[in-house]
């Protein structure tokens, strides 16, 4: 707890309990903080937030109310972290930050660098929640709101962890999440279009993605991909020292060669003009990407190389590459987080390597969101895999069938896919198609457990229905 006078400049010395800008979120004693968000003026739900509790307000412009303090400032966004910094004492300095951008691989990549530290001494926030040893808790947004974000720290600190790595989104930089928080390390691993709807253009989002890279400490360290298209712009706006990896030599860690197998891929970087040879669980060329821009970022920070790359084979990333289990179908279902066009281009790419018959993809595209990628997406599924079926992700408010005819608009062979809209229909429609030798590819959740819908979210899990499914069928052929 702080008096309110603790935290911002006011001759109110109201006792505040916590930090929200959601005022359904208000429990008794409450700052409610009024940020414009994407969508919406919080300064509307004052009401609500008072009567849920919040025992002060802080606004951008003036508002009739007395019946708690009023604090106005000339932008609630921005004030917004330094309130959250000065109410949980700086958690932010008490711990080593790590920032992992990019379009794809940001979860895999944070993953990765939390397994290569260790659980018990490094935290994560993102696409898959918040977690240590000691616990694993959701998250409403890869990045979270400021709010949340510093709480988040603040746990971490109470269970003992001294790094946290974190997903950070370019709309996060855009709507100023992450304004006041420094970097120890960040690593990007690419970068294509994705997010348009909100950024405007391509350059406005570059010009989000290289934020990251501003917020490095002047004695941290900057790790971008050298093979990346955009390296030469991440470079220009980097602070602290630059490292790089890829394949070239002259790369501080050097992808020399890796072989993908089935169930391992076997690598050789070049540290330090040092060979090391290993083998991960992690499979295709982008995973061997997203392991080299983690391990050099941990051994960035001074940890020694050959401790860290013992801990590559307890390596396990949830919601990516998933292989169902086999419960005695002759096919292979899989599930994916894949939603970008380049992101699903990888994947393929990496499925049709494997030793497989038919490919069939069940994807869908979110609502709300990036309206441009969605031809490119229908397209590049259609151009890589045997079969499409497209269905609803998320649609929101969105009609799910525009969607879909958004997405088949560019597919000129109109027998390489068919729609179903409703998503578990058409992941039923995928496992009862395969046959022998078959995989089946469910894309763009990931382990997520929601379906976002027009009516509201209800909860989904696409790994839980395929093995629905999967288990009707196999029950099915044995009568």
């Amino acid at each position: 707890m702080k008096k309110l006078n603790e935290i911002i400049d006011c001759e109110y010395d109201t006792i505040i309990k916590g930090i929200k800008i959601n005022s359904r979120e208000i429990e008794p004693g409450d700052l409610f903080v009024c940020v414009m968000g994407v969508t919406v003026d919080r300064h509307e739900f004052i009401d609500d937030a008072i009567q849920r509790g919040a025992s002060a307000v802080v606004v951008s412009h003036d508002v009739e109310e007395d019946r708690v303090p009023i604090v106005k400032v000339s932008d609630t966004n921005r004030i917004l972290p330094i309130l959250c910094r000065k109410f949980y004492d700086n958690p932010d300095d008490k711990l080593t930050l790590i920032s992992v951008g990019g379009t794809d691989g940001k979860t895999s990549t944070a993953t990765i660098i939390q397994s290569l530290i260790g659980a018990n001494n490094c935290g994560y926030i993102g696409t898959n929640g918040r977690s240590c040893s000691k616990f694993k808790r959701d998250t409403q947004n890869t990045t979270p709101d400021t709010d949340k974000l510093y709480m988040y720290f603040d746990e971490f600190v109470q269970a003992g962890c001294k790094y946290v790595v974190m997903e950070t989104s370019s709309e996060a930089y855009f709507r100023h999440r992450l304004d006041e928080i420094t970097y120890d390390a960040g690593v990007i691993t690419n970068i294509t279009s994705e997010h348009l709807n909100i950024h405007g253009s391509f350059e406005n989002y570059l010009e989000c993605k290289c934020m990251q890279f501003s917020r490095i400490d002047g004695n941290g360290f900057s790790i971008l991909n050298k093979d990346d298209k955009y390296y030469l712009d991440v470079l220009k706006a980097c602070h602290g020292k630059v490292l790089t990896y890829g394949r070239d030599k002259d790369n501080d860690l050097c992808i020399l060669s890796y072989k993908v197998f089935p169930t391992k891929t076997d690598i050789v970087f070049v540290y330090h003009n040092k060979e090391y040879k290993f083998s991960s669980p992690l499979l295709g060329d982008f995973n061997v990407y997203n392991l080299a821009g983690a391990l050099l970022t941990v051994i960035s920070l001074g940890f020694n190389i050959d401790d860290v790359l013992s801990n590559v084979k307890n390596i396990n990333i949830s919601g990516r590459m998933d292989l169902l289990k086999n419960i005695g179908q002759d096919f292979a279902v899989m599930v994916d987080y894949a939603h970008t066009p380049n992101g699903i281009k990888n994947l393929l790419d990496f499925v049709n390597t494997l030793d497989i018959n038919r490919s069939i993809v069940v994807i869908g595209q979110a609502g709300e969101r990036d309206y441009l990628k969605r031809p490119i997406v229908g397209k590049t599924v259609c151009d890589n895999a045997s079969y499409a079926i497209f269905c609803y992700e998320d649609p929101r408010s969105e009609d799910p069938a525009k969607i879909i005819d958004m997405m088949v608009a560019e597919i000129s062979d109109k027998s390489k896919y068919e729609v179903v809209i409703d998503r578990s229909e058409a992941i039923k429609k995928a496992i009862d198609m395969a046959k022998k030798g078959d995989m089946v590819l469910i894309l763009g959740k990931g382990n997520e457990t929601y379906e976002k819908l027009k009516d509201g979210t209800i909860y989904f899990n696409d790994e839980e229905e395929a093995m629905k499914h999967l288990k009707d069928r196999v029950e099915r052929e044995k009568n």
